[in-house]
């Protein structure tokens, strides 16, 4: 057993996912992160698993090695994810395809496999990631916004199912923050969305973690089943 509380963290290769393992790794935890190619990076309590997380066989692998390692799991963050614009009209059935096998089929895999460790010990913390894309109705984001949605709905359900155990489930939403995710997207595009938000600029990397930070304090254990939106979105 691993006295440092255990945090599971996907997509951690870069972006958000690799500013909230070093920023959480600073606060103590134990890390373990995954992506589908090794990360350019590397720093002491990280270690890195090589996932495609919507693998069912790979994401039990992983969680498999986590039980086996260290005993226990903490905290899941469920931040790997893909994204694709395009009108409806023009999107190719391999896209969606992509999009639900990552974002929602991935998602429930490592929430499903996480929960059965966390179970044991009657604890445990899971915050997935969604998007101001749902709220928004953002045109060119038909499939984006429709996973992060189905996200959310089983963000909901989850936090019901699992509550006997002693196990939260939330979500946060961020906006526009600057990542690969977004590099592809005209400028005029974020522009438009920063204008529709009430706090008009860009989302930031301690936006999220401040969220996150919210859901899994001690203190949280009485919420679950909720969805947080950054930059006033409702």
């Amino acid at each position: 057993m691993h006295n440092s509380q255990v945090m599971l963290i996907t997509g951690t290769r870069k972006g958000i996912g690799r500013f909230l393992a070093e920023y959480y790794i600073e606060k103590g935890f134990l890390v373990v992160g995954c992506s589908r190619s090794r990360p350019e990076w590397q720093v002491p309590n990280y270690f890195h698993h090589i996932v495609d997380i919507s693998d069912e066989t790979q994401v039990k692998k992983m969680l498999s090695s986590v039980q086996e390692s260290y005993g226990r799991l903490d905290i899941v963050i469920n931040n790997a994810g893909v994204a694709s614009m395009n009108h409806f009209l023009l999107t190719p059935a391999a896209s969606v395809d992509r999009i639900m096998d990552t974002n929602l089929k991935g998602t429930f895999l490592i929430c499903r496999e996480s929960a059965k460790i966390m179970k044991k010990r009657r604890c445990g913390r899971i915050v997935n990631l969604t998007s101001v894309a749902v709220p928004l109705n953002l045109m060119g984001e038909a499939i984006y916004a429709a996973s992060k949605s189905a996200i959310e709905t089983l963000t909901k359900i989850i936090a019901r199912e699992l509550s006997e155990f002693g196990i939260t489930c939330n979500a946060v939403g961020p906006t526009p923050i600057e990542t690969d995710l977004i590099h592809g997207v005209q400028k005029e595009k974020i522009e438009e969305i920063i204008r529709r938000l009430p706090i008009k600029r860009m989302g930031r990397f301690e936006d999220v973690a401040n969220v996150i930070d919210f859901f899994i304090k001690p203190e949280s254990e009485y919420i679950t089943g909720q969805v947080i939106y950054l930059g006033g979105v409702s």
